[in-house]
């Protein structure tokens, strides 16, 4: 990090003293850079004229003293308050008395770092995101005497690095930090309770979500003793359960795995510093859960008409499935047909399906409104309305109706799976299988297994996923599945953190999109999905896990109750015409 800063600097033609604790550090942050505008250089992102001129800026040192006329001080040391503290009175002592102090920390008090100086009136956070040189992001972190010219000329500055910055208060964690750890620390609680995989937690975030990294590799990448003392700094300014370390994040810690930087963590890597991961004792084997006889399945039933429906169908008849769906009326039956129809034109016109292609889709299809016609197919996927009453009325009907052996599938998202099951006399045949909308685009499918589902049933349906061309993760029956689960409770944090007026909405969908490369703000996707739906999958997991961390946020509420639902009706956390 303190490299990159320095980058940062002396690329925006700064002159940059760069301080280490020994010539040997020194050494190593003056390699670190040169590997970094070595990489520039080679992707024509800097001239090698340019890349002298950066170096030539930069005095590397290990002499303190040699700060004494810069204008600005950047510390980047570890995360330890005591030392950030012995520094900055180190620095009171040397600069001028009009520089400006600033702490690079990702969730210390910047309060408690500033009195350590006789002019804590100078003292500013100035959060950067790793990487320095490649991320836009930059919290500027005011304390309650932060001196108002001193944010202003950080802002400034910040912008003329080509940054992003926001002005917050001094709170742990700050905006992405908040928002960040505590869905972290979720997934490490997941994933130590053995609820799914590490690769399945991280696939399914990625696939799921469109996030750049899964969650558990991500601490890898920032290091489970970084993201150990974040966590516990932001517990015991907030007491809030959910930032309090998962166990087996100290226990990593105190044997060595760190991340990537010891080369094991939560994944296992070729060697320390290095980003290629290697197969450990807890890689999967192809099978997963049972590679035993698999159940045929050849034809496939869908009922269902919405958009969800529609997609699986297109799915299941591209793959060169046979499927019979059936809708509640002709009229819905011709919908879906339209519906499939308009999207494979799509495909045509942009080249990703051929006409003969077309023409064999359209003949997997049958259209139907009777539940009957499902007799003899090998699978049944529900993609009904989330209503359980209403699903639970079907799978009797499916009990009654299909034949022995057939799958029932629900693609429920936050609905109870078993509650399903338990209306048939065949609970053991009964899986989740959780497509994502767009149905025909996403990759994932999440599988779902109640305490009664049938090992060669997960087993199958994992084999068809990847048959038509899906990504199956694999997980037990609990409110929000992976996905769910770890997702709305952060988008929960977000809207208390609004309404606890600590940042705009829309500064704080720019902290999570350009300082953690989200592909959308908590707030773009909340009025995407729906207020009413993101209530009420986070009402599901609250009921579920009586956290209170997950308790619905007011502001959330009250904007249901007003109607302000999102992009659908026009209003919700922002306006649309």
């Amino acid at each position: 990090m303190g490299a990159g800063i320095v980058e940062v600097f002396a690329r925006n033609g700064l002159d940059v003293v760069a301080v280490e604790v020994s010539a040997e550090a020194v050494e190593k942050g003056r390699a670190v850079l040169r590997h970094s505008t070595d990489r520039a250089l080679s992707r024509g992102k800097l001239t090698s004229q340019g890349q002298t001129e950066l170096h030539d800026r930069i005095l590397f040192t290990t002499d303190i003293a040699d700060l004494a006329e810069c204008d600005l001080v950047v510390e980047a040391v570890p995360e330890r308050l005591n030392l950030k503290r012995d520094i900055f009175a180190r620095l009171d002592q040397i600069v001028k008395p009009d520089a400006i102090l600033a702490t690079n920390t990702s969730s210390l008090s910047v309060t408690e770092i500033s009195v350590a100086t006789q002019n804590p009136r100078r003292v500013v956070g100035m959060h950067f995101f790793n990487p320095a040189q490649v991320q836009k992001f930059v919290e500027v972190v005011r304390t309650v005497v932060t001196e108002d010219a001193v944010v202003e000329d950080v802002k400034a500055l910040a912008a003329r690095l080509g940054k992003m910055p926001v002005v917050i208060h001094d709170k742990a964690g700050f905006i992405a930090n908040a928002l960040l750890f505590g869905y972290l620390n979720h997934a490490v609680d997941m994933y130590e309770s053995r609820y799914a995989t590490r690769e399945d937690i991280d696939a399914a975030m990625q696939l799921g979500c469109g996030l750049p990294m899964g969650p558990l590799a991500l601490m890898d990448l920032i290091g489970l003793d970084t993201a150990y003392e974040i966590l516990d700094t932001m517990y015991k300014e907030g007491r809030d359960r959910l930032h309090a370390p998962s166990p087996i994040i100290k226990h990593m810690v105190t044997g060595g795995l760190k991340g990537r930087k010891t080369g094991r963590g939560f994944y296992t890597y070729d060697e320390a510093g290095s980003s290629t991961i290697v197969a450990d004792h807890l890689t999967p084997l192809d099978g997963d859960l049972d590679t035993g006889r698999l159940r045929t399945v050849k034809t496939i039933g869908v009922v269902g008409s919405g958009t969800m429906a529609s997609g699986i169908i297109e799915v299941f008849a591209k793959a060169g499935y046979d499927v019979t769906y059936v809708a509640r009326s002709s009229a819905k039956v011709e919908a879906v047909k339209g519906t499939i129809a308009k999207s494979l034109e799509k495909a045509v016109q942009r080249g990703k399906l051929t006409d003969d292609e077309r023409s064999a889709v359209a003949g997997h299809l049958i259209g139907t409104t009777a539940l009957e016609d499902l007799a003899q197919v090998d699978l049944v996927v529900e993609a009904v309305v989330e209503d359980l009453k209403v699903k639970q009325a079907l799978f009797e009907n499916l009990d009654e109706i299909c034949k022995p052996g057939v799958i029932l599938a629900t693609t429920t998202s936050s609905l109870p799976v078993i509650e399903c099951a338990a209306m048939t006399k065949r609970p053991q045949d009964v899986v989740g299988m959780h497509f994502f909308n767009p149905a025909h685009i996403m990759k994932l499918v999440e599988v779902v297994y109640t305490v009664s589902t049938a090992q060669d049933v997960v087993a199958t349906v994992q084999d068809l996923c990847r048959r038509i061309g899906k990504h199956p993760v694999t997980c037990g029956d609990r409110a929000g599945f992976i996905v769910n689960a770890l997702l709305f409770p952060y988008l929960n944090d977000a809207v208390k953190m609004l309404e606890a007026h600590y940042a705009s909405a829309d500064d704080i969908d720019t902290a999570m999109k350009t300082g953690c490369s989200y592909p959308m703000g908590p707030f773009e996707l909340l009025d995407t999905v729906g207020l009413d739906v993101s209530l009420a999958i986070q009402r599901e997991l609250y009921l579920e896990f009586r956290e209170r961390g997950f308790s619905p946020a007011p502001l959330l509420e009250q904007l249901v109750t007003a109607r302000y639902l999102g992009r659908k009706v026009g209003r919700g956390f922002r306006t649309y015409v």
